[in-house]
């Protein structure tokens, strides 16, 4: 038998069965074992980052050992344990952080960046905060679906800084969301201690001004997290809430190892070291006669064998061999489009009326469909899109937000994994860039990082022309075209708005959706009452002509076809392009090739913009067909000025008529 110290730990065995503590001994030693494994693996350069987690394996096993296996949990880098105790193959674990092709990303994605609806497990990013809002969606699917499961997602004491974790917890808290915030405080935040992270006394404190009822624990002591998050769990299935656990550990490894400990001082980490989680629970178990050195012996040769059959099994596995239409081809869900044929009733709608009746049908047509957004319910948004829609479909589903922008496109990405569909309105296209992270780095890369679709719309209602001055006024398109994994649509017409619409809703992948405020009320047209939908990447070929060639979107349609009135001697090509990713490359390339001429109108100003992306594209594939320079033509290189006068002079509008005469008679 080893020699065995009394426990520094002061553990109250409650009404466990002696089993049960074995299981949570078991479970704890696991994810120790395999972490000393990898330190000496990174020692011989076998693998090259490693974050461990050594000191805290009773936090991620007491948790996980809380919930049941197929309620949600959203773990951190150094959550091994989280994992493990939900029996992920230790083959595949080891191939994830090989790079290797049996891993969870395709070597597409690193160490615990992943995640897998097998296990009901969902992964972080770097940004860390976006996690928690995530756990809000799902936690709001749990709701909706009234199935009293409970969502569990873990953060650490430096990422309480950030804006989306309070976001997150006041939407979880405003909206009574069953879900258990896990905070690991930990002493640092990579080297910075947590004195120069916060004021406050203890991180709970946090949760109590949100109006969540908030707990400290010993995150060293297993028996006491176990216990009490199960405790917790059961109480929440029963009555949904939010609920906030501070757990008090430290980090006695680097951020990540190479970052070493010299910031530490010595008689702090003796004083953890003496708190080891696994150490003073074996203590204690051999002096309860609970656990006996045979046992203990056996679950080490065990658990060594285990992954030293992994290690064997995931070094075996060849290289990770890709091709780049394979890459391409993941970027997002693959989707079979589901062509709803309009019908020959018409009524008169606006730009507006269109959007509004497109999400009412798609509302009716997807029972699992929630939309997002300030002001949207019984106010019926700031434009009125949505008013009249909780007298129908209820708060539910039409659900007012808190100014939380990134909180609630997280809620949309926690929606999809969860099975259900997200409209996420921001109130005006500008205030996107609240929202701009869980965006381009969640929803956007979330598929082709492990397989996961974003099934959310993000609405954008843009554009200048309404004297609404720098912050109301965007239309910041290109923000997005440039994100792989994201789809844009910017229709010009109420047929097309509401047809776009429908098809976005039904497409499993993010699209933002922009709605110009100027044609909101000022265009109108004949538009089917039925649900039809419109394909993406095929634009409109809405004139016909043979010496110049007119590529636009949005308000730009308008502005050209005013122009063309004025100059009924140009025999121009019209496409509005309806939808800029995807784009229609062939629609573009054949008209060019027949004209020989070509000018791109935006509203957006020049530089970055999608204009010049079109032009590249045409002067690659189209030179030897064109009998001009391409012309691109944008407002000006200033942010959008609110005065008339200076509105107008900012508007590419201005300056098409003359940019269009010049490359006709050029």
């Amino acid at each position: 038998m080893p020699t065995i110290t009394k426990s520094n730990i002061d553990y109250d065995k409650r009404n466990l069965s002696d089993k049960s503590l074995l299981q949570l001994y078991y479970n704890m030693l696991k994810p120790r074992l395999i972490e000393e494994k990898m330190l000496i693996l990174l020692r011989q350069g076998k693998i090259s980052k490693w974050f461990s987690g050594i000191g805290q394996e009773a936090i991620s096993v007491g948790v996980t050992m809380a919930l049941k296996p197929n309620e949600y949990i959203l773990p951190m880098h150094r959550n091994l344990g989280v994992f493990t105790t939900r029996d992920i193959p230790l083959h595949r674990l080891f191939c994830q952080w090989q790079g290797k092709a049996s891993g969870f990303t395709k070597g597409r994605d690193r160490s615990f960046h992943f995640g897998t609806q097998d296990y009901n497990i969902v992964g972080m990013i770097s940004h860390l905060g976006p996690q928690l809002g995530v756990a809000d969606g799902i936690a709001l699917a749990n709701l909706l679906k009234k199935n009293g499961k409970v969502t569990a997602v873990f953060t650490g004491e430096g990422a309480t800084s950030e804006g989306d974790f309070h976001e997150a917890l006041n939407v979880a808290a405003v909206w009574q969301l069953p879900v258990i915030f896990c905070i690991e405080n930990n002493g640092y935040g990579l080297s910075t201690p947590t004195n120069e992270q916060y004021r406050c006394k203890h991180l709970a404190d946090k949760g109590k001004g949100y109006g969540i009822e908030s707990f400290i624990l010993d995150g060293n002591n297993i028996i006491e997290t176990y216990t009490k998050v199960k405790k917790l769990a059961e109480s929440i299935r029963k009555r949904p809430r939010p609920i906030l656990i501070e757990f008090k550990t430290f980090r006695r490894r680097g951020h990540e190892e190479a970052s070493g400990t010299k910031y530490v001082p010595k008689e702090l980490m003796a004083f953890w070291e003496a708190k080891d989680p696994i150490e003073n629970f074996r203590s204690y178990l051999y002096s309860k006669q609970i656990l006996t050195a045979e046992i203990d012996d056996s679950y080490h040769n065990t658990l060594k064998a285990e992954i030293e059959d992994g290690l064997s099994s995931a070094y075996a596995e060849s290289p990770i061999v890709s091709s780049e239409s394979e890459e391409l081809s993941d970027v997002y869900k693959s989707y079979d489009y589901q062509d709803y044929t309009p019908n020959k009733d018409k009524k008169e709608l606006r730009l507006i009326d269109a959007i509004s009746e497109g999400l009412k049908q798609s509302l009716e047509k997807h029972e699992n469909l929630v939309i997002m957004g300030q002001d949207i319910a019984e106010y019926g948004g700031v434009f009125k899109i949505t008013e009249g829609f909780v007298d129908v479909f209820g708060k539910d589903r039409i659900r007012n937000t808190p100014i939380c922008e990134s909180a609630i496109v997280e809620a949309g990405m926690g929606l999809s994994i969860a099975g259900m569909k997200a409209v996420v309105e921001m109130q005006f296209s500008d205030f996107v860039t609240s929202g701009f992270n869980p965006i381009v780095n969640y929803l956007a890369k979330v598929h082709y990082r492990w397989g996961q679709n974003a099934d959310v719309v993000v609405r954008m209602p843009c554009g200048a022309g309404v004297a609404a001055g720098p912050f109301h006024s965007q239309t910041n398109e290109a923000w997005f075209t440039k994100t792989p994994g994201l789809k844009v649509v910017y229709p010009a017409f109420p047929f097309d708005a509401k047809g776009l619409l429908a098809t976005a809703v039904n497409d499993p992948n993010p699209v933002m959706f922009f709605e110009h405020k100027a044609l909101y009320r000022s265009i109108r047209q004949n538009v089917p009452i039925n649900y039809y939908t419109l394909p993406f990447g095929k634009g409109a070929l809405l004139k016909e002509g043979e010496t110049i060639s007119i590529i636009t979107y949005g308000a730009g349609v308008h502005w050209a076809l005013e122009t063309l009135e004025k100059h009924p001697d140009i025999d121009a090509d019209l496409l509005d392009l309806r939808t800029l990713q995807p784009l229609d490359k062939e629609s573009i390339l054949n008209s060019v090739k027949k004209t020989g001429k070509v000018i791109i109108l935006q509203e957006d100003s020049l530089f970055g913009g999608i204009a010049s992306d079109i032009s590249a594209m045409i002067m690659e594939e189209c030179f030897e067909f064109l009998d001009a320079p391409v012309r691109r033509v944008a407002s000006i290189e200033t942010p959008i000025p609110f005065a008339s006068q200076l509105e107008d002079q900012y508007l590419s509008r201005q300056k098409f008529e003359k940019a269009l005469l010049e490359l006709f008679n050029y």
